[in-house]
C-alpha cells in the first residue's frame, strides 16, 4: 500500500500542535497557516477538522474544561467548590497563555456551560440563593483566573541588589522566583481556604435569617 503523500491528521494531533504553539509562543502566534506548516501539511487540509482559528480556541477551551471536576457537590457545597476550584484552577494553570480566551466567558462551549449548570445547580439545591449562587460561581472564576494567568513570585527578578536600598521591606523578594512554584500554589491555596471561610459565615448567617 503507498503511503500517504501528507502526514495523517486527526483532531487530537491539531490540538496538540495548536496548544503547543500557544503555550510556547502565546495566543496571537496561532494562526491557520502557521499550525498546518508544523503539522506538515496544507492549510487548507485543516479546514476539514475545524472551519477557522476561533472555532479551534474553542474546541481548545472545551477540552481543558472536559478536566474540571465538578461531583463534589454531590457530597455538600463545600467539598463542592472546594473540588471545582482545584482542578478548575489546574486545568488552567497548564496552559496559561490560553486564559484570556476562556476568561471570556463561556459563550456556547458545551464543557463549560455543562459545568457552570453543575455547579449553579448544586449551590442552589444546597440552600443557597439564585444571586448568591451566582456570585460564588463568578467569585471563583475570579479567584482562579487572576492565579491561572501568571505567576506572582515570579515576577520578582533574583537581584538582591535592586531592592537592598530603595526597597527595604522587599529585601527577601530575590529569593521568591526560586520558589514560585510552591509560593504560587500555597498563595493560591490560601486564598481558596479564606474564601471558604468567609462563605461559612455567610451561609450562617443567611440561613439564620429566614
Amino acid at each position: 500500500m503507498p503511503r500517504p503523500s501528507q502526514p495523517l491528521l486527526s483532531m487530537e494531533r491539531i490540538r496538540e500542535c495548536a496548544l503547543e504553539i500557544i503555550d510556547t509562543a502565546g495566543l496571537e502566534a496561532l494562526s491557520m497557516r502557521r499550525l498546518a506548516e508544523r503539522l506538515g501539511v496544507r492549510a487548507a487540509s485543516l479546514y476539514n477538522y475545524v472551519p477557522n482559528k476561533d472555532e479551534l480556541l474553542h474546541d481548545l477551551a472545551n477540552s481543558m474544561m472536559d478536566q474540571v471536576d465538578v461531583s463534589g457537590f454531590g457530597t455538600d457545597w463545600v467539598t463542592g467548590v472546594t473540588v471545582w476550584a482545584r482542578s478548575y484552577h489546574r486545568a488552567l494553570a497548564e496552559h496559561p497563555n490560553l486564559v484570556p480566551f476562556i476568561a471570556s466567558g463561556p459563550a456556547r462551549r458545551e464543557a463549560a456551560l455543562r459545568r457552570a449548570d453543575a455547579v449553579h445547580g448544586g449551590l442552589v439545591e444546597a440552600g443557597w440563593s439564585q444571586r448568591y449562587a451566582t456570585m460564588i460561581g463568578a467569585s471563583v472564576k475570579y479567584l482562579v483566573v487572576g492565579s491561572a494567568m501568571g505567576s506572582f513570585a515570579s515576577g520578582f527578578v533574583d537581584d538582591a541588589e535592586i531592592y537592598d536600598e530603595r526597597f527595604p521591606n522587599l529585601n527577601r523578594a530575590h529569593l521568591l522566583r526560586s520558589h514560585a512554584a510552591e509560593i504560587d500554589h500555597a498563595s493560591f491555596e490560601l486564598a481558596l481556604q479564606a474564601f471558604i471561610e468567609g462563605l461559612r459565615r455567610r451561609y450562617t448567617e443567611t440561613s439564620s435569617a429566614e
